[in-house]
């Protein structure tokens, strides 16, 4: 079995090939992490929970306060007296802050269970345990997962929050992870950058102030990634110690990291709490993203490898996984808007010589005005005006050249001079008696509204039902900003940043399931959304509008550490 369990100590301990992660309860509530790093025997592991320097509250009752504050803890709660980062915060009908999870069950299951709404690693050769905390003031269930694969070095970790009292709560934290441990002498790593130079490693020695990467943009964006690392100092590509997290998740996060002042590491990833709550009404649970950690002992080239076969094996679906991938031509660069039927077939048949198998049609090929960005955005029925014969026209010539057809969409964003925005003007993300910030001059629409994403996948499906797509190229060219919605109540407004992620994966995922012959390609201004969690709905995604050969390197070697690189 990888996962074991002294019932005498109460401890587990979830074995791969090549690590340990060792966790157990502690005074008979306290989730108290153990361990984490190279493969251990099983024996008596209680003496790695220091008892005789943190000494619980049943022994000494006067120092609750100092316990907490010194125990490593699986899932930290706010409120309580650990002054750490925490996992989860809960306000009460009474408008206080802070819950307190006791240790209640567990259960070991063969294979790992989906996760609802969200990408999720998947596998049968897997063993998960499931550790059941409660707030029995609240009624507040919180079910951790913690998986383990028997072909790669990698912990999966995600948790269900379930309100089984009789009063409403609100979330206003839900973190994937937490990972408490030593090292000495260490530095962290992140990633910064900007548009068309996106993914630079950056390397920050560990002292006592917090390093944080984070993103309040409604995805990464191009300054950061849902991922860090600590490593031992002069870690390298062959040696030194890696602990890293990976959020799989397309939303803002927040991935943080702190050595307090007896030396003890603190390391946390999730939604960024800053732009989330969550009201949980009597019975309703929330489910967060999943995070990946790995530990390497043989530096970050392990790691690396570690996150390519979770990836490859367990996240990425379809048989795209090991498909070669078509050779593909867009035409944007050659005639923006300005294009017609005559004018792309050209393009398709120099570039069929030269061996190039598919043609990308990329914007302007929708709506009644969209001949610059100003206009037509949002109306996807097909602009014959400038296609003659419109897009099964242009498809049935290409398939005399055995050339196949790919086409470009951007499903989350609505101009203002569209029939879209003059029909439904309540569709878009604005707040009350302020006009929303332009970007690329667009509008964001409301994907917490089931009525646009219905709109949205009807739209988008009735294309790929009449014409033979084999590829998407689904772009996302702005931020989100004026965050609020009109369908939405008050008490659920700070819902919108995650549900819009949640409903971006609805219609990718209704798109592989009536579609799954159809390539997805993600984008959004080149590499401000490559993230695990698009993985699993496009295992291809565009990584930098930087074309320049020797610059793009960098960009490529970069992302090769801590994803498996697709495009």
């Amino acid at each position: 079995m990888a996962i074991v369990y002294n019932d005498s100590e109460q401890i587990w301990k979830l074995d791969t090939e090549n690590t340990s992660y060792v966790l157990g309860v502690v005074d008979g509530k306290y989730l108290s992490h153990i361990y984490y790093g190279k493969k251990i025997r099983s024996g008596e592991l209680s003496y790695l929970l220091r008892p005789e320097e943190i000494v619980p509250p049943s022994i000494r009752p006067a120092e609750q306060l100092g316990f907490m504050d010194a125990i490593q803890l699986e899932y930290p709660c706010g409120g309580i007296g650990d002054f750490r980062e925490c996992c989860i915060s809960v306000k009460s009908d009474a408008g206080q802050i802070g819950c307190d999870l006791s240790y209640k069950g567990y259960e070991i299951v063969k294979g790992k269970a989906k996760v609802a709404g969200l990408p999720t690693c998947f596998g049968d050769n897997a063993d998960t345990l499931v550790i059941r905390l409660e707030d029995e003031i609240y009624g507040l269930v919180v079910s951790l997962s913690f998986t383990v694969f028997d072909d790669c070095d990698a912990v999966i970790r995600s948790a269900i929050i379930e309100n089984r009292g009789s009063k409403i709560l609100c979330i206003e934290r839900a973190l994937s992870s937490c990972l408490d441990f030593e090292m000495r002498d260490c530095e962290v790593i992140t990633q910064c950058g900007a548009w068309a130079r996106e993914h630079i490693i950056e390397r920050t020695a560990l002292n006592h102030a917090a390093v944080i990467a984070e993103s309040t943009r409604g995805e990464e964006g191009h300054d950061s990634m849902p991922f860090m690392a600590v490593v031992s100092k002069n870690t390298d590509r062959k040696s030194g110690e890696v602990y890293a997290s990976q959020l799989i998740y397309s939303g803002n996060f927040m991935a943080k990291i702190k050595k307090n002042a007896h030396d003890q590491i603190r390391m946390v990833i999730g939604i960024n709490p800053e732009t989330f709550s969550w009201k949980l009404e009597p019975g309703d649970s929330f489910q967060t993203p999943e995070a990946a950690l790995v530990y390497s002992s043989c530096g970050l080239g392990k790691m690396t490898r570690d996150y390519h076969k979770l990836f490859r094996k367990h996240l990425i679906r379809q048989d795209w996984v090991s498909k070669e991938r078509p050779i593909l031509i867009n035409n944007w660069e050659a005639t923006y808007f300005d294009f017609d039927k005559d004018k792309l077939l050209d393009i398709a048949k120099t570039a069929r010589q030269c061996g190039i198998e598919l043609q990308v049609l990329d914007d302007g090929w929708f709506g009644y005005n969209r001949n610059q960005p100003s206009g037509g955005l949002g109306d996807w029925y097909v602009n014959e005006d400038k296609l003659e014969g419109g897009l099964k026209g242009l498809t049935d010539e290409l398939k005399k050249i055995d050339m196949k057809f790919g086409l470009w969409f951007e499903p989350e964003m609505v101009c203002e001079d569209t029939d879209l925005y003059k029909k439904h003007p309540g569709w878009i993300l604005h707040q009350v008696g302020r006009i929303p910030a332009r970007a690329r001059d667009q509008w964001v629409l409301d994907y917490s509204n089931p009525e646009v994403r219905n709109y949205i996948y009807e739209s988008m499906a009735k294309i790929l039902r009449e014409v033979p797509v084999v590829y998407i190229k689904w772009d996302m060219n702005r931020s989100l900003s004026d965050v609020g919605s009109e369908y939405l109540p008050s008490d659920r407004q700070g819902e919108i940043w995650h549900r819009h992620v949640l409903g971006v994966y609805e219609i990718q995922e209704k798109i592989t399931k009536e579609f799954p012959y159809v390539l997805i390609e993600n984008c959004s201004s080149g590499g401000a959304r490559f993230d695990a969690g698009m993985l699993y709905y496009s295992p291809q995604i565009w990584c930098s509008d930087d074309m320049d050969p020797v610059e793009r390197l960098s960009i490529q070697e970069v992302l090769q550490c801590f994803i498996r690189y697709q495009r």
